[in-house]
């Protein structure tokens, strides 16, 4: 299960599956140094998003998969 507090680029190693969830919301954390300590939360409000939608989004893509 995916939290606000991990840091984006843990859940882009640990749940690959996500990586379309972050590029369909114009979140082009892949290869972005900040990755590595950001969190899913700070993520989220970098970008505009709202940080519970984040995490919704990204449970729900690795539960698909």
């Amino acid at each position: 299960m995916i939290t606000k507090d991990m840091t984006v680029g843990q859940v882009l190693r640990t749940f690959p599956q996500t990586v379309q969830v972050f590029l369909e919301l114009g979140m082009h954390c892949l290869g972005c140094p900040s990755s590595t300590m950001e969190s899913v939360e700070g993520a989220a409000l970098t970008h505009g998003k709202k940080p519970d939608d984040l995490v919704d989004q990204l449970n729900k893509a690795i539960a698909e998969n």
